[in-house]
Formats: C-alpha cells, sequence, structure tokens
C-alpha cells in the first residue's frame, strides 16, 4: 500500500472522528458547558453547518496545489479539536465544532482528486476507498474510545487526541504524499459548470436521500438497539464497533468492485442493500442475534457506495470543477444525515416510540436513491471494453 493513501487516511480518521464522536460524549459536554442535552445538539448542526461553508475554501485555493491544500485542512481541524478540548462554555463549543467541520467536505474532494491520480491504472476505486477506511475505522475505533475516554476519564481527552493527530498527519502529508499538480484554472464560476449537466444533480440528490434514508435509523441505533433488541447500555460500544468494521469491510469491498463495474450500478447495488437492511429492522422481531446483524449489514452498504460517489461526482466535475465536485458529496452526504434524523425523530412521535418504525421512515428514502443511481447507471455508462469492464460517458 502507497504511504501517500495512509496519509490521507490519517486525515480522513480524524474527520471521521470528530464529526462522529459528539454523539457518544453528549451527555458529558452538556454537563460541562451547562446546557441541557437538546441544546448540547446544537454542537452536532454545528460541525454539519461548518462542512458546507468549508466548501468555499476551494473556490479560491484552485490555484493551490493539493498536498498543500490537505496541510491547511490539518491545521484547521487542529484548531477546532484544540478549541474543542479547551471550551469553557458552549459558545466557545459552538464556534470549536463550526472550526472543525470547516475542512471535512473541502478534504475529502482534494483526497479523492490526490488518490485517484497517484492510484495504478485500474485501481482508482481501489486507492479512493483506502483513503475513506480512515474515515471508517473512526467509526469502528475512535468513536466508541472517546466514548470511553469520556465515561472513564474526560470528554476533552478525544478531542486532544484528534488534535495532536492532526499535528502527526501534517508531518506524514509532508513526507508522504508527493507533488500533485492543482487542477485546471477555469475561474471561479469554470468550477462550478458540472452543475449546469443533469447528472451530477443525480448523483447528489441519490446521495442525499440514501444518507436520510439510512440515517433515520443509524441516529436512533442505540436505543434501537436497547429497546428491540435487548442490549444493554454498556454493551453498545461493541456494537459500534461491530458497525465501524461493517463500514470498513463495505469501503473495501465497494471499492473493489467499482473498479471491475459502473461507478452508479455499484452504488445503486449499495444503496439496495441498505435499503434491504432498513426493511428487515420494521419487519424482523428484534432480539439480541438479528439487531446485530443488521446492525453489520446497513453500515456495509453505507459506506459500501463511498468509493463510487466520490469518482462520480469527481468525474463530473472535470475540467476544473473536481475539487468542488467531490466536495459536494460530504454535503449532500451532511444533508442527508440532518434530514434523516428529523423523519426518525417524526416517525418515533407518531408511532409511539416504537423504534422499528424508524426503519419503515428510511424505506422510501434509501428506494429513492436506487432508482436514481440506476437510472445515471442506465442513461450515463455504457459497456465500453467488455461485458464486465464499464466507464462513464457524459450525457447531458
Amino acid at each position: 500500500m502507497k504511504k501517500s493513501l495512509l496519509a490521507l487516511a490519517a486525515g480522513a480518521f480524524i474527520l471521521g472522528a470528530a464529526e462522529f464522536v459528539m454523539m457518544g460524549i453528549l451527555p458529558q459536554a452538556a454537563t460541562a458547558t451547562g446546557v441541557d442535552i437538546p441544546t448540547a445538539g446544537h454542537y452536532i448542526s454545528s460541525y454539519a453547518i461548518g462542512v458546507c461553508f468549508g466548501t468555499l475554501i476551494l473556490v479560491f485555493g484552485r490555484k493551490v496545489p493539493p498536498k498543500n491544500l490537505i496541510i491547511l485542512f490539518m491545521a484547521i481541524a487542529l484548531i477546532g479539536n484544540a478549541m474543542s478540548a479547551l471550551s469553557v462554555n458552549a459558545a466557545m463549543l459552538l464556534v470549536a465544532r463550526f472550526i472543525s467541520g470547516l475542512p471535512h467536505g473541502a478534504f475529502f474532494g482534494t483526497a479523492t482528486l490526490i488518490a485517484k491520480t497517484l492510484a495504478e491504472k485500474g485501481k482508482e476505486a481501489q486507492a479512493v476507498s483506502v483513503m475513506v477506511t480512515g474515515q471508517t475505522v473512526a467509526n469502528m475505533l475512535g468513536v466508541p474510545a472517546g466514548t470511553l475516554m469520556a465515561e472513564f476519564l474526560s470528554w476533552r481527552l478525544a478531542f486532544g487526541i484528534l488534535a495532536a493527530w492532526a499535528a502527526m498527519t501534517i508531518v506524514l502529508t509532508l513526507v508522504w504524499i508527493p507533488f500533485v499538480p492543482p487542477i485546471k484554472d477555469a475561474g471561479i464560476a469554470g468550477q462550478f459548470r458540472f452543475l449546469t449537466r443533469r447528472g451530477p444533480w443525480v448523483i447528489l440528490a441519490a446521495v442525499f436521500t440514501g444518507n436520510a434514508g439510512v440515517f433515520c435509523w443509524w441516529s436512533y441505533v442505540s436505543p434501537w438497539l436497547q429497546k428491540s433488541g435487548g442490549w444493554s447500555a454498556s454493551l453498545v460500544p461493541l456494537l459500534m464497533m461491530l458497525a465501524g468494521f461493517g463500514m470498513v469491510v463495505g469501503g473495501l469491498v465497494g471499492g473493489r468492485i467499482t473498479d471491475r463495474w459502473r461507478h452508479a450500478g455499484t452504488a445503486a447495488l449499495g444503496q439496495a442493500v441498505s435499503c434491504i437492511g432498513l426493511i428487515m429492522v420494521f419487519l424482523v422481531p428484534g432480539n439480541m442475534v438479528t439487531t446485530a446483524i443488521l446492525t453489520f449489514w446497513i453500515a456495509f452498504g453505507l459506506f459500501f457506495i463511498s468509493a463510487p460517489q466520490q469518482l462520480l461526482m469527481t468525474e463530473a466535475g472535470q475540467g476544473g470543477g473536481e475539487l468542488i465536485a467531490g466536495a459536494a458529496v460530504q454535503v449532500a452526504f451532511n444533508f442527508g444525515n440532518a434530514v434523516g434524523s428529523m423523519v426518525g425523530g417524526a416517525m418515533l412521535n407518531g408511532f409511539d416510540m416504537q423504534y422499528r418504525f424508524t426503519g419503515l421512515g428510511g424505506v422510501p428514502l434509501a428506494l429513492a436513491a436506487v432508482a436514481l443511481l440506476a437510472f445515471y447507471s442506465w442513461r450515463c455508462e455504457t459497456d465500453t471494453e467488455a461485458i464486465h469492464r464499464m466507464r462513464e460517458i457524459k450525457v447531458d
């Protein structure tokens, strides 16, 4: 494995952990900053807002070599996580979380371009999946570890370690990532020209609806495991590790299939896996075995689609919009998370807090994602080399 991909994976780990660790340490952070749990939920929203605004960094950084952009993103992550660790009140933590979110989408857009550029021919998706593995490992190990730190040591320690990790990643980037030339300078407006075509909007709509569907259930996975599966609260971190393992495996398998088949077709397959899982959440009587299997299953599908969707958008943005296009995936992902959480909450309120209905709420959204990706694959991808080897072509 190339060291450059390991450096990118280290950066993805920081951002994945910073995004999701707050969900596990929310009670302790709320107590320390003197707010109730619903108000502390804004610490999660603040990060998501930072993700959206951070994409603008790429608008003005289009002439900067991608390697230097990665260093900038890690410096911002260092500042944001250090501020989070040192926050003395709610206002400071809100600002810190916003800063921490700024590099997220921009990083994944830039890292996708670097991984694709440095990959061996025919293995671009596998290279991207290795980079994304850093994010999935964060969910498998980093988030549970942060939750345990908050329980037995201090919630601030989790952010302090992430800040130190960001500093280490800056060094790894300097040493291991070679020079990659900046993308074609198409001007500010030119970076967004790809959005005048229908295809990219179809992909982004699929990212949004697919993640909204999964997060109807994922947002409430902890109480679902306890209420429907009969797991004790002390064992939930182990189930989160199982979910993280599913994300790691799903991401790597999805990357391999993407290099051998249609990109959108592969993403549609992954969305179908998640959709089937959500149906089973609603239909299958909950117990410890079935809830554990479904936790792994849906997490597998959730990150199975990462590499193909990132590559689809990077390719859609060719000609100067590659970085913005890659970052747009993360923006759509985070919007989907927020909407999915609201839909799942509405299902709980409407069906007397029966957690299996969160799966039902997510099914129509996940089905929409499957349909959108299947449509894109039908209209925009074709057999060009052999029956099992596909590439994307552009259509208006």
